[in-house]
């Protein structure tokens, strides 16, 4: 069990804390959690490099042009696929939808940026058909569903992996239509992307409350987000610490308040219990 942050020492000192925290709420500012969110369970697994993924009862880890599953009631490895790298240079996140794992891929750190959806029998990790998105809006790096949608990321870097006229600020959240298109678009709030620079965000997933979860590159946190009233960017509700640090997530089908994530450093898959938020 990975040993936690301590919260303020003292009564003052929670006592601070609380007040500090009313404060922000009544105001209207998104509240940072005062500890990382409690860790049930941790799989050693040598691919977890760019994210996970959960059906409940396997855990699917995730290096670029590999992929493997273990059970999580004992964290035995049972399958693994190796991809071409030419031709699955950057598989970034996946999740289960529709009884396949999908997952979201591009040609990172490449330009132009180049993305695509590929899809994969989770019983056997056989892979089961690529569908192409072309030069899109950024590099794919989530696809989820929910809410009889499917949803995406599409990140833009500074640097190494960005299109010369896109940074980190032209991150995009957007809903797809069953072939794929984008119909609807958000932007990142300014604070988030504050969080992402340089990178983009690495992860999201669909979670308690009906909230989006957000991860970025490197730091150990997830952000609350919800789809905003009007506009066009999300509006931020939380911060929760992790500890894990960025790379994609996914929250557990069976439990819910389950996030995986993983430690990149340590080749672990994480699951972190998240509370309900309001």
């Amino acid at each position: 069990m990975t040993k936690l942050t301590k919260s303020p020492r003292g009564r003052r000192g929670r006592r601070a804390w609380w007040m500090g925290a009313c404060l922000a709420w009544i105001a209207g500012t998104p509240v940072l959690a005062a500890d990382p969110a409690p860790v049930i369970h941790r799989i050693e697994a040598p691919e977890a490099r760019q994210g996970v993924a959960s059906d409940g009862t396997y855990v699917y880890a995730i290096d670029n042009a590999t992929i493997a599953k273990y059970r999580i009631t004992d964290g035995k490895r049972v399958a693994q696929w190796h991809g071409d790298p030419a031709l699955y240079p950057h598989i970034n996140s996946c999740t289960l939808a529709e009884q396949q794992l999908v997952c979201a891929a591009s040609n990172h750190p490449g330009v132009p940026q180049l993305s695509t959806i590929e899809f994969f029998d989770p019983a056997t990790l056989k892979h089961v058909r690529s569908v192409s998105l072309g030069m899109a809006p950024g590099s794919l790096t989530v696809v989820d569903r929910h809410d009889g949608h499917w949803w995406a990321v599409f990140a833009n870097y500074d640097g190494n992996g960005g299109e010369p006229a896109r940074d980190h600020r032209y991150t995009l959240f957007a809903r797809l239509d069953e072939q794929f298109r984008i119909d609807r678009g958000w932007a990142f709030p300014p604070a988030v992307l504050d969080l992402f620079k340089p990178k983009s965000a690495s992860g999201a997933s669909w979670g308690p409350g009906g909230h989006l979860y957000a991860s970025g590159h490197d730091r150990p946190e997830v952000y609350v987000l919800d789809l905003p009233e009007a506009g066009s960017v999300l509006a931020l509700k939380a911060t929760i610490p992790l500890t894990t640090h960025g790379q994609a997530i996914d929250f557990d089908p069976r439990d819910p308040t389950l996030l995986w994530s993983i430690d990149r450093p340590s080749r672990t898959v994480v699951a972190s219990r998240i509370g309900a938020q309001p």
